[in-house]
């Protein structure tokens, strides 16, 4: 669904992706009407700006793409503390609303959790690079060589559960592999993982390495929810 979308949408975008509200005043002359924007369009926006930042990452070397993991770790671990408070806020939420307790552990952050994240990005920072690796060729009998070779899809959209430490996996494995990552958490982590995403698209920045490669898709009536 998010790779079809980010194929047929043109290239009429910002270059970076702005957050909006769900109305915006446009000036007209002397009036200001109001402009609606749906999250359907909001994510459109995303997508544009994945797909442009996936062009970047498919031109990253290895080096490149693992100072990008790293400072994207350093990140994560500079905002230890407002994560942590952020997911105390998701789990207040998910308490009060009668989330079972087993559900609620999966979602509850600590500093063992977060620092299991940081280790995460880097781990993933010191495996191959799998972009370009040769998985098989052969020669035809015309003396062709075919040659089967891994490369980024471009963009991958990834839906999961209430554990808010697969922010950061799955932001890390996507960029390993050149490819631009459109989140969908559970919207019973929805603070928790605001605050991760915006650290990971800072360490992107600081890695001069397009924030868009980073996104958590939000908004809308139909969330995903953990029972």
């Amino acid at each position: 669904m998010f790779a079809g979308l980010t194929a047929q949408a043109n290239m009429n975008r910002p270059s970076e992706t702005e957050t909006r509200p769900a109305n915006r005043w446009v000036e007209q002359g002397t009036d200001a009407v109001c402009a609606s924007y749906t999250p359907v369009m909001e994510f459109r926006s995303q997508a544009l700006a994945a797909r442009e930042a996936s062009r970047q990452l498919a031109t990253l070397t290895r080096d490149e793409k693992d100072r990008a993991l790293h400072a994207m770790a350093d990140a994560v671990a500079a905002v230890e503390k407002k994560l942590l408070a952020a997911n105390a806020v998701d789990v207040d939420a998910a308490r009060r609303s009668g989330t079972p307790e087993a559900v609620i552990d999966r979602l509850r952050l600590d500093g063992d959790r977060v620092r299991g994240m940081v280790d995460g990005l880097r781990d993933v920072a010191a495996l191959p690079d799998p972009v370009g690796d040769l998985v098989r060729g052969w020669r035809l009998g015309n003396g062709v060589e075919v040659r089967q070779v891994r490369v980024p899809f471009g963009v991958v959209g990834i839906i999961y559960e209430n554990r808010p430490n697969v922010t950061a996996d799955a932001a890390g494995m996507c960029l390993k592999s050149g490819n631009a990552a459109l989140l969908r958490g559970s919207s019973s982590a929805i603070e928790s993982n605001r605050v991760c995403v915006e650290a990971l698209r800072e360490g992107l920045r600081n890695a001069r390495v397009s924030a868009d490669a980073v996104a958590l898709v939000e908004g809308g009536d139909a969330r995903s929810r953990e029972r």
